[in-house]
């Protein structure tokens, strides 16, 4: 079993608190995803679990076990890094099977492993190359590679697809996903890319300010944000906030006891008779949608609709929230409740 328990981790550099207390736990074979901008704490929190760095309070749990002041190599864990960390000097297979080596496993046992570490990445016919041959997509799959070689009980990544460009990032992230589900590995994913964690992960942890601020699976991330702050950081465009009582109303929702803010997803306006007006001020088409951008108050309002009939710029336009779909939060930003 790799259950993976974060109990009230703290971490400080020279004052600064990285991480305010912060408890996780995994399940065995789960993929979860620490998603949250730049400066959140999620690497840092990857590298104490990885035992790369040190907690300043708390404990780390694997399978049951503490693993505080346990080095990397004695807690059974394999990472895959941003830059890869590929070795030029070694040849592909050597790459693949230098965990192996540092465990003193014997030789026939390492080809064997490297053998089907390489077949479950395509990159096979790869093994007698050296890493400047290869291109950054086949190297990321190298890196992969090595890290299911030595079968760990934890598999940790670090923004692994960052460096790809889109097409190869979405080729890279279908197979990964398909191939941690049927290798049934725990998984913990850092990035910042919200795409990405709503396609690979079983649930995610999304993190700001050195907490976690929410924990569930990707729907319930997008539906039911827990907070502003979630509310604008997943979807694409973002959740819209209205604040002012009269456009709420006008909308069709109203406020609750103690609420301050709508949030209402762009796609959740409609088109109607009655409901709040506004000048369409920009109008981008994309693809099977186009997204329709106003001012209402001190806030931005998207609204997107379909490409038929198109819209344009200055066209007035009016809309009502769609019945079951706004969000309210109090003037802390969390959230009251559905309307």
């Amino acid at each position: 079993m790799s259950v993976i328990t974060i109990d009230r981790v703290r971490k400080e550099f020279k004052g600064h608190q990285a991480l305010k207390a912060v408890s996780l736990d995994i399940e065995d074979r789960e993929f979860c995803v620490l998603l949250g901008p730049s400066g959140c704490g999620k690497t840092t929190l990857l590298r104490i679990i990885a035992g790369l760095e040190t907690e300043s309070s708390g404990d780390v749990r694997i399978g049951g076990r503490r693993v505080n002041g346990l080095p990397p190599r004695e807690r059974n864990i394999a990472m895959v890094f941003q830059n890869y960390a590929v070795f030029p000097h070694m040849t592909i297979g050597q790459n693949i099977g230098f965990g192996l080596r540092m465990k003193k496993v014997d030789a026939a046992a390492i080809e064997r492993q490297v053998k089907r570490s390489a077949e479950l990445m395509h990159i096979e016919q790869l093994l007698d190359r050296y890493a400047g041959q290869l291109s950054g997509g086949q190297r990321q799959r190298v890196a992969v590679a090595r890290a299911l070689a030595v079968q760990p009980d934890v598999l940790l990544m670090d923004e692994p697809l960052s460096n790809l460009d889109a097409l190869l990032r979405l080729e890279m992230r279908s197979e990964l996903k398909a191939l941690l589900r049927d290798l049934k590995t725990t998984t913990i994913y850092v990035t910042h890319d919200q795409t990405e964690a709503m396609s690979l992960g079983d649930r995610i942890a999304v993190m700001h300010g050195g907490e976690i601020v929410q924990v569930a699976p990707p729907p319930e991330v997008y539906r039911q944000p827990a907070t502003e702050f979630v509310g604008g950081f997943i979807g694409n465009p973002p959740m819209n906030f209205v604040r002012t009582p009269e456009a709420q109303r006008a909308l069709g929702v109203f406020a609750p006891p103690g609420a301050a803010t709508l949030g209402i997803r762009p796609e959740d306006l409609d088109l109607a008779n009655e409901g709040l007006s506004f000048d369409a001020k920009v109008v981008e088409m994309l693809g099977a949608s186009q997204q329709v951008t106003t001012r209402v108050g001190d806030e931005l309002l998207r609204v997107s609709l379909g490409i038929d009939p198109p819209v344009l710029a200055g066209e007035r336009l009016t809309v009502r929230a769609r019945a079951g779909c706004a969000r309210w939060y109090d003037a802390q930003g969390k959230l009251l409740q559905a309307a």
